[in-house]
């Protein structure tokens, strides 16, 4: 061992060097920094209930046990992963026996864990102020957390640690000499390396310092090199979960950017995606989507194209078929942009609920029997094909909504072309019906 280093505590580095104070909290300035919320919290003794939401690593759980520290509460952590119900009752009969002596600050980690009926378990608790509950959370509670706890709670959004940040909690576990690595150095470019990894996560940091700490000490090395961090970190892990919110997300800025027609966007946010470990498919299937709801008539080939890109996909696989991706992206990203099928489709289904299932006018009707001749069925239609420029008069929509337009193209790209084209048929179907109007 390096000389001059101390035995530190056989728990994670990361766990050694959580702070104790909002002094030595680094990070979430919005938050704890001078009248910012929690610091005037702290400031006035007074601790209400709250949800903690952020991504990991971004100080949740080291916030729970500083504010509860300052309010001299009792902390008990509680795992939604690890416990229950019956845990729960525990911790409330011991709350209740203390209660004269001391607050209790009930920390419940991943509480969006909790099925909705278990979270009920802390309704009646928190609303007698039993205990103060704080919640963590990396998902939005506004779909993970029950209303009526919600509505007991205040919302604090933790944002990801930036790298200056990182840099700054590594710079002072290996300065510490009680439970740090004082003794240890590192190159400046290794502790660049750590804070970019870490993407927002101090912890993850940490621990990987802390693997490369190890390495160098066995080779009875004091500094930590560039090289050896390399070593340690392999490939990075980017923060992504296909089923949680950072999903939608991510599809929300990928499909925005295509729509905003940037393919130096779009492709990005496809590139985050794939590298945090999406189905490729899924993401052939919302190009697909977007072709027809924002592309539309306006390029009538980047539905193939979005088609083309999923059967090429599920020929070649990852990762070759990965650049069919790119192409189909790159290609719906720089298409001229109509939604007009879109509203047509939302200006159909609201006629259909509000007016309901009107009838087939009778000369749009097949009449294969006698019987169905007889009663009008196809009387007075008028084929097409033997009609001037194939264009016929007749109403094609029920009695009741005659007249009514649902498509209306827009001016750019093929659908501009398709605009002109109605344009003229309806100018010379007015016409028509004009005159009948005159011989009839």
């Amino acid at each position: 061992m390096t000389e001059g280093r101390r035995n530190p505590s056989p728990a994670p580095l990361a766990e050694r060097m959580r702070p104790r104070s909002l002094a030595d909290f680094v990070g979430q300035e919005h938050l704890v920094g001078k009248g910012k919320l929690l610091h005037e919290l702290i400031s006035g003794g007074r601790l209400p209930s709250l949800l903690l939401w952020g991504p990991p690593g971004s100080g949740k759980t080291t916030l729970a046990n500083i504010l509860a520290s300052s309010v001299h509460a009792d902390f008990v952590f509680f795992s939604a992963v690890l416990s229950g119900v019956k845990e729960v009752r525990q911790i409330v009969q011991q709350a209740e026996t203390r209660r004269a002596e001391a607050a209790t600050v009930l920390f419940v980690d991943e509480i969006h864990r909790f099925s909705k009926s278990q979270q009920d378990a802390f309704l009646p608790h928190v609303e007698s102020g039993l205990f103060t509950l704080i919640g963590a959370t990396t998902e939005n509670p506004s779909f993970e957390v029950i209303a009526p706890l919600l509505s007991r709670c205040q919302v604090l959004l933790l944002k990801p640690l930036l790298p200056e940040h990182i840099r700054q909690i590594l710079s002072r576990a290996l300065a510490d000499t009680e439970q740090g690595l004082a003794g240890l150095h590192a190159e400046a470019e290794a502790l660049d390396l750590l804070s970019q990894f870490a993407d927002g996560d101090c912890r993850r940091a940490l621990n990987c310092l802390e693997t490369a700490a190890a390495l160098a000490l066995k080779d009875d090395r004091s500094l930590i090199s560039a090289k050896l961090v390399h070593e340690v970190l392999q490939e990075r892990a980017l923060r992504y979960d296909k089923s949680g919110e950072e999903h939608y997300n991510l599809i929300s800025a990928l499909h925005k950017s295509l729509r905003d027609s940037d393919p130096d966007g779009a492709c990005y946010w496809l590139g985050r995606m794939l590298a945090g470990g999406e189905d490729p498919l899924y993401l052939a299937r919302r190009l697909i989507r977007f072709a027809s709801e924002d592309v539309g008539i306006s390029d009538p080939r980047a539905l193939e194209v979005a088609l083309s890109c999923r059967q090429a996909y599920h020929l070649l696989g990852s990762p070759e078929g990965e650049l069919a991706l790119y192409q189909a992206t790159v290609y719906l990203a720089t298409a001229p942009k109509s939604n007009a099928l879109y509203v047509t489709e939302k200006k159909v289904k609201q006629e259909i609920r509000q007016s309901g299932s009107l009838s087939v006018p009778l000369h749009l009707r097949n009449a294969p029997t006698k019987l169905m001749q007889e009663i009008g069925y196809g009387k007075g239609y008028q084929y097409a094909h033997d009609q001037a420029d194939a264009l016929t008069a007749q109403e094609h929509l029920p009695e009741e909504l005659a007249g009514k337009t649902f498509y209306q193209p827009t001016e750019r790209g093929y659908e501009a072309m398709v605009k002109e084209r109605l344009t003229k048929w309806r100018e010379i179907l007015k016409q028509r019906r004009g005159k009948e109007k005159k011989t009839s």
